[in-house]
């Protein structure tokens, strides 16, 4: 065995040894709630007293529909789906009660249940598909997906981009600080307090259109909460179920204030032009009020106050019969003690051993990681490498052509794919071509995503090959001519192996980039058995609030760099010093059994 196996393999040892002691030998696990069940009526909260002063109640309705269309005249046939028979849904997955992944591996949340038996009344399949919120509505806008389903409130800008359909629910936003902050309320955000949202929501657009201020812009709920926890940030502007969701018991935050939403209500989103679809979605939002459904899974997983004068649905449906929440929530108070947020803090440490060394967490992570993240990682990558190899050498070859029509165009491919970052390409190639071939794809991301990330790779490896090709000594070249070989030949015989085999290290360290930038993939939309290691780990992450499935997902990107980067570094070694003095040289053992 060569030193560098050994180095390698010992590295892997190393590394699974650890975390199996550490599973093996740990003490009994923190139980982490599972943020993506119904909390149930337990949970229930009142209508907010601790209101800003500015915050106002629903306002005038312009856009709920004076009634609907009966669930017998709707024509499934007739709504435009992607999939005949089948909605298909772009959600997120961390961002529970309403939207999220649970412990199965399932999308669900208030939200997702709700539209499953809006689903059902109109007779359709369903299928959820994982994204992020930035890139939902365009999404939506562009047929990639039939429903958009994330709280989403209906601002008059999103209108110009979707459609929507009647409310479902009418949302709040929660303003939540570290425990023991000056900060007491929204009129007390000062410029220059370091505020978190998330991208793209409608607490982005409060803060900066409303309470003209800047905001920190985070990719996803889970993150910004971490973020305050940690006291990076001064404050969160939330939605409310989020917010109610998120803080635990014995967190160092708390929910100081609240403001209704001044937009109108949250509702599903759907492609502007696809009118029957949101006219079905609206009948079957009726039915399942009328016959208590809404009300079951509003009081299972966001039970709470609606705002005096709102109600789901169209203007015809009949107001849900809900629980007395005000009542259930001050018997809950005398009975469970001090609200959430009111637990005494954890310390330092108990907060680092809940977010990074929670074994029972790391058991739970272990098997999704290994059955489905680990084997769309390397799907994604050694297809998206195999793409970079070909199309890269024959960039590489363009790029040292003497003809200038050839040489042009691969100098712009390079410098495009290059020079824009890796998730605007996967956006682009994404919501720009997904439509065209959807047909030949099924609406399978997954093929667009190896291509995305193919042609970022050609673009690197392109430039690679290029430097190898033109680092071997022209007299190589000229010697091969003198012999009588051609110029394509002697290219393909004798510069471009050992062009190739000059850059092998920088073409294994561009493959270890691929590996972590397959992440990116989610932007797209996936489907919960089509979830890289990131997105496992990150998945799991939203449910607890921990960050121990993060760091398991770290764990096998460790295990599958670390020995490539060590394997970079033997064959640059090797191909710098060459064959050890000890091994014969083929070529004098040769001569030497002649002379005898």
């Amino acid at each position: 065995m060569t030193p560098f196996a050994r180095l390698n393999s010992s590295l892997v040892v190393v590394l699974t040894a650890l975390l199996v002691a550490g599973l093996a030998l740990a003490g009994p696990a923190h139980a982490n709630q599972d943020q993506c069940a119904p909390p149930g009526i337990e949970s229930a909260s009142a209508l907010p007293t601790n209101l800003a002063s500015a915050a106002q109640g629903p306002g005038e309705d312009r856009y709920t529909t004076p009634n609907v269309e009966p669930l017998d005249a709707v024509d499934i046939n007739a709504l435009n789906l992607g999939t005949p028979g089948t909605l298909t849904v772009g959600t997120l997955s961390d961002a529970p009660p309403s939207i999220c992944i649970n412990s199965a591996g399932q999308f669900t949340g208030f939200d997702n249940e709700l539209l499953r038996a809006v689903a059902d009344k109109l007779g359709l399949q369903i299928e959820f598909v994982g994204t992020e919120f930035s890139g939902l509505l365009a999404q939506v806008a562009s047929r990639r997906f039939d429903v958009g389903s994330s709280s989403i409130t209906t601002t008059e800008p999103r209108r110009r981009t979707v459609g929507f359909t009647n409310g479902y629910d009418f949302g709040y936003f929660s303003l939540v600080v570290p425990t023991g902050s000056p900060i007491t309320g929204f009129d007390k955000l000062p410029a220059g307090q370091r505020i978190g949202v998330v991208q793209g929501t409608v607490q982005e657009s409060y803060l900066v259109d409303t309470l003209r201020l800047q905001p920190v812009i985070f990719p996803d709920y889970n993150t910004v909460y971490n973020n305050l926890k940690s006291r990076q940030i001064d404050a969160w502007v939330a939605p409310s179920q989020q917010a109610s969701g998120t803080v635990q018991p014995g967190d160092p935050v708390e929910i100081i204030e609240n403001t209704f939403s001044l937009d109108n209500f949250v509702a599903w989103a759907v492609a502007k032009d696809n009118q029957p679809l949101i006219d079905a979605l609206n009948s079957g939002l009726d039915a399942v009020i009328a016959d208590g459904t809404w009300a079951r899974l509003y009081t299972d997983w966001v039970p709470r106050a609606l705002p005096p004068g709102w109600k789901p649905g169209s203007k015809a449906a009949p107001m849900p019969q809900l629980p007395d929440f005000n009542a259930v929530a001050a018997e809950n108070a005398e009975t469970q003690g001090a609200p959430v947020g009111g637990a005494a803090p954890k310390s330092t440490l108990s907060q680092l051993k809940d977010a990074f060394l929670d074994w029972d967490l790391y058991r739970q992570a272990i098997p999704d990681l290994l059955k489905t993240g680990l084997p769309n990682t390397l799907i994604l990558t050694v297809s998206a490498a195999v793409i970079g190899l070909v199309l890269g050498m024959v960039l590489a070859v363009a790029g040292i052509s003497r003809q200038r029509w050839l040489r042009w165009p691969a100098r712009v491919y390079t410098d495009i794919f290059r020079g824009l970052p890796e998730v605007v390409i996967i956006l682009l190639i994404g919501l720009g071509v997904g439509p065209v071939v959807g047909g030949l794809t099924g609406n399978n991301p997954f093929p667009l995503g190896i291509a995305a990330l193919g042609l970022m790779a050609a673009a690197y490896v392109g430039e690679i090959f290029r430097s190898g090709i033109q680092s071997v000594e022209s007299g190589q070249l000229e010697a091969s001519r003198a012999l009588g070989f051609s110029y394509p030949t002697a290219m393909r015989l004798v510069v471009v192996p050992q062009g190739v085999r000059r850059v092998l290290p920088a073409l294994m360290n561009q493959f270890i980039s691929l590996l972590k930038a397959s992440s990116l993939v989610y932007f797209l939309g996936l489907v919960a058995n089509q979830r890289e290691l990131f997105q496992v780990g990150r998945d799991l992450n939203a449910q607890t609030g921990s960050l121990s499935p993060l760091v398991a997902a770290g764990l096998f990107y460790l295990m599958l760099t670390v020995p490539l980067t060590h394997l970079v570094n033997f064959i640059d070694n090797r191909l710098r010093r060459g064959r050890k003095p000890t091994e014969e040289d083929p070529l004098e053992l040769s001569t030497s059994q002649e002379m005898i």
